[in-house]
C-alpha cells in the first residue's frame, strides 16, 4: 500500500513552473562591468537553463515529496478472540435410531428410496450432521462432546483441536452406551467439564428425543441447579416427530411414538437462563442450530496496525546533493562571463 501522508504539500509543484522561468528568464548571473557588450551579443542571445538550473529544479520537486511523506504500509491485522466454551451432550439411546419422515413420503417404497438416497436418516445421523455444520462455523470456541444414554460417556473435553473433535463425533451410533435415556446425568458431567472454565460465558447444549429412564444420583432438576450454581448455561433440544418409524429386520418399518419429556426439558433450560428449542425433524434441527448459533455469539476483536516505510529522509537527501551539485557547478566548475 503506498500512499502521500500529507498529500496537499504537492500542490506546491504548481510553482515549480514558475522556478523554471525565473531561473531561466530573470535570474541575472554574476557580471562585470565592461565598455562595449558587442562581442558578446551572439553568445547572450543563445539562452538555456544551464545544468545547475535543472540541479535546483530537480531538488525543489523532492523537497516538496518529501514534504508530502511518501511511504508504502504494510497493513496487518490482529485477531483476539474471547471464545466461549460449549459442550454438546448428545443422546445415544437405542431410540436415537428412528427417523422422523417428512409428510410427502406415504410409502414403504418411497421411505425405502429416500434412506438409500440420504435424504432420510435416523435421529443420530441427523443431529451429527448439524452439529458437524455447528462446529465447523465456530473455529474461535472450545468445544467438548458428550454421548449419554445409561450413563453419561465424555468423548472429548472443550478443545480447539476440533479436526479431532469431529473425528469423534463420526463414530457416535445409536445403542453404543444402552437404551436408557440418562439426562441427569449428561448434565452433570457437562458441568464438571464446564465449572473450572476461564471462559466468559460456558454452555451446554443437551440434544435428546427421550424422557430421563436412567437412575442417577441427582434428579435432572437437581442438575439444573447445579448448573446455574456454577453459572453454566443450558439449550436443551427435544428431537422427534409424530411421523417417526424404525426399521425393524424382518418387519420392514415400524411407526414409533415420541417420547421425550417437553417440560422437563423446557425446564431445565429455564433455571439456568438457556432455550428450549423443538427439532421434529431435519429441516427443524437445521434451524435450531442456526439459532443457536446466532444466540451463543463469539466476542471477536480485528484491530489492525500498519508498518510504513517513509521515503521522505531520502527524498531531502536526494534534494540537498542536488543543491550542492548545482552550486559547485555554477561556481567552480563553469564559471563564465555571460
Amino acid at each position: 500500500m503506498f500512499e502521500f501522508a500529507n498529500i496537499y504539500f504537492l500542490f506546491a509543484l504548481l510553482g515549480v513552473p514558475l522556478l523554471w522561468y525565473y531561473l531561466k528568464h530573470i535570474k541575472k548571473a554574476p557580471s562585470v562591468v565592461i565598455p562595449s557588450t558587442a562581442v558578446f551579443r551572439k553568445a547572450a542571445a543563445r539562452k538555456r537553463t544551464t545544468f545547475a538550473n535543472w540541479c535546483y529544479l530537480l531538488a525543489c520537486v523532492f523537497l516538496i515529496a518529501a514534504l508530502a511523506r511518501p511511504r508504502s504500509g504494510d497493513e496487518k491485522v490482529i485477531i483476539r478472540s474471547k471464545g466461549i466454551d460449549i459442550v454438546l451432550a448428545l443422546d445415544m439411546s437405542g431410540s436415537m435410531q428412528a427417523m422422523d419422515v417428512p409428510r410427502n413420503i406415504t410409502s414403504a417404497d418411497a421411505l425405502a428410496k429416500a434412506m438409500n438416497s440420504g435424504e432420510v436418516r435416523n435421529r443420530l445421523e441427523t443431529a451429527k450432521e448439524e452439529i458437524r455444520k455447528f462446529i465447523l462455523s465456530r473455529p474461535n470456541d472450545r468445544i467438548g462432546l458428550i454421548g449419554f444414554a445409561d450413563l453419561a460417556y465424555s468423548f472429548s473435553p472443550p478443545t480447539l483441536d476440533h479436526a479431532w473433535l469431529l473425528e469423534r463425533l463420526r463414530t457416535l451410533e445409536p445403542g453404543q452406551l444402552g437404551d436408557a435415556t440418562g439426562i441427569a446425568s449428561a448434565v452433570s458431567s457437562g458441568v464438571r467439564r464446564l465449572k473450572n472454565s476461564n471462559a466468559p460465558r460456558r454452555v451446554l447444549v443437551l440434544f435428546t428425543d427421550g424422557a430421563n429412564t436412567a437412575e442417577n444420583r441427582l434428579t435432572p432438576e437437581q442438575s439444573a441447579n447445579l448448573a446455574k450454581e456454577f453459572n453454566c448455561i443450558i439449550h436443551t433440544v427435544g428431537i422427534g416427530s409424530d411421523n417417526a418409524y424404525v426399521l425393524v429386520q424382518g418387519y420392514g418399518f415400524q411407526k414409533v411414538q415420541g417420547s421425550f419429556d417437553e417440560k422437563l426439558l423446557s425446564s431445565i433450560a429455564s433455571v439456568t437462563g438457556g432455550t428450549y428449542f423443538r427439532a421434529a425433524d431435519k429441516a427443524g434441527m437445521q434451524k435450531v442450530m442456526a439459532e443457536i448459533n446466532a444466540l451463543e455469539k463469539t466476542n471477536i476483536e480485528q484491530p489492525k496496525y500498519v508498518e510504513y516505510k517513509e521515503y521522505a529522509p531520502l527524498l531531502g537527501v536526494l534534494a540537498l546533493l542536488l543543491i550542492l551539485t548545482g552550486f559547485l557547478q555554477e561556481n567552480l566548475l563553469k564559471v563564465r562571463i555571460p
